[in-house]
């Protein structure tokens, strides 16, 4: 791939995150200053590629698992994440020291994430699995079909047992798209941070949302919360 190549697959990651709607040729040829005909030809290639695909709906592109993976290890590697922003950080640190047990101290947070990331939080606690913000997964536009929503219901179920069987061991491990082991049809993407707590050494704070990500903000928000309850639970 060329950085021009590359500089386009991002733009219609972030575009595609921020509208939820296929990126056209034109908007990106008033971002890079070329010509439409420029941007199809790079497009052209970035889907003979794999990394963007055309709905047969719209003479846009979207982003495919594969692009989201490059997009993702490309800001993980370059350590890209923006800096957290003052008010979530703010947003994040208060819900969590009004928790007095680690079972509500954990809970804030997971209801912090909610609330920032507009995804499902989730975290465990324990031999459980304590989720909120479903509304907001079963809202997002991916998932208007009822057969959708069976797989993503599906994963759910399989969440728990998946997490505690595996212990993913990365401090941040991110499942994009069909890279979910229990739910590769489901179009979704679980983001986790593993923490310690009282219940285990490997307990998961995350959120799961739409393969349509801002995958570097919510990448460090879910960081910073696993740090967070670590500071909450033992440093007080």
């Amino acid at each position: 791939m060329t950085p021009r190549q590359i500089q386009i697959l991002r733009a219609i990651i972030e575009q595609y995150a921020e509208v939820a709607a296929p990126v056209g040729s034109s908007l990106l040829a008033k971002v890079f200053g070329v010509s439409s005909a420029t941007i199809r030809s790079e497009m052209a290639e970035l889907e003979r590629l794999g990394f963007i695909e055309q709905p047969h709906t719209s003479a846009g592109r979207v982003p495919t698992d594969k692009g989201y993976r490059l997009y993702v290890n490309q800001v993980t590697e370059a350590d890209e994440q923006p800096l957290l922003d003052r008010r979530a950080e703010r947003a994040l640190a208060a819900r969590v020291e009004s928790g007095v047990l680690p079972e509500r101290v954990i809970k804030n947070a997971v209801d912090t994430l909610v609330d920032l990331t507009h995804n499902l939080g989730l975290a465990t606690i324990g031999d459980r699995l304590y989720m909120a913000g479903l509304t907001n997964l079963f809202t997002q536009p991916e998932f208007s079909r009822g057969e959708h929503v069976r797989d993503v219901a599906q994963l759910l179920d399989n969440l728990e047992p998946w997490l505690r069987e595996a212990a993913p061991n990365e401090p941040l491990s991110v499942y994009i798209g069909a890279e979910n082991p229990i739910g590769r049809e489901s179009g979704c993407s679980l983001i986790i941070s593993r923490f310690r707590s009282p219940y285990s050494d490997k307990s998961y704070v995350g959120v799961l949302g739409p393969t349509r990500q801002s995958y570097g903000q919510v990448m460090q928000l879910v960081k910073r919360t696993g740090e967070a309850l670590e500071e909450a639970i033992y440093d007080r």
